[in-house]
């Protein structure tokens, strides 16, 4: 009897060195709000560098964004809040303990955030086509007439901050897929979510940075 009580007040799930579910939760978003600062800031500091080389050659830098597809960028954008959408619902279905309904929205976010990645390799290919690559690597095509000889320096800070993005897309994907796993095992219950919970943080700042994004180098002139 005491036995089942033990158990019953301390689950599989809960850490040794937590007295309590709250406070092992609390402790998980904790770490995970921290590691989000840190990432946030690192996005500013690219999005500074953008900014700067904007106000240093103004006319270099509209004319290089005359050859991005705003098309592509704002269906890759309404992916993404398609894809924060379903992630969402991921982590309210696990916390109401529909672990079935849960599997079927993370497999969502995942096609989701496939389709963005399937969308911006096709939006590079386009760029590589017409010569536009970063750094000693320029070499534009005829057709491309950007005045100037700073164009370089724009097209490997597009990459560096569009590339960065997309790897933050595929280790979200790759969060997801361990949490996949977990779903089919059944690890997951109303109690027990942060590990779901922190993946879809970590999916909403990959849209929060597109966000910013999009209009930084599609529509900005």
């Amino acid at each position: 009897m005491s036995s089942n009580t033990s158990n019953s007040n301390h689950p599989s799930y809960l850490a040794h060195h937590f007295k309590n579910m709250d406070q092992q939760t609390s402790a998980g978003k904790l770490g995970m709000w921290v590691f989000m600062g840190q990432e946030i800031l690192f996005f500013s500091g690219l999005f500074c560098a953008l900014g700067y080389v904007r106000y240093l050659y103004p006319d270099m830098v509209a004319q290089s964004q005359a050859f991005m597809d705003w098309r592509l960028g704002g269906i890759n954008s309404i992916i993404l809040l398609v894809s924060s959408l379903t992630m969402s619902l991921c982590v309210r279905s696990v916390r109401i303990n529909q672990v079935q309904v849960a599997t079927r929205y993370l497999l969502a976010t995942m096609a989701c955030g496939l389709m963005f990645l399937v969308i911006k390799g096709f939006e590079w290919g386009m760029h590589f086509h017409e010569g536009l690559y970063p750094g000693r690597y320029y070499n534009p095509s005829p057709e491309v007439h950007i005045s100037g000889h700073t164009a370089h320096i724009y097209f490997g800070l597009y990459y560096t901050i569009t590339g960065m993005h997309g790897l933050h897309i595929v280790v979200g994907l790759g969060l997801m897929l361990w949490m996949l796993v977990r779903l089919k095992r059944k690890e997951f219950n109303h109690e027990h979510y942060v590990a779901i919970e922190n993946t879809s943080l970590f999916w909403h700042l990959v849209d929060i940075v597109w966000i910013f994004l999009y209009p930084l180098i599609y529509l900005a002139k």
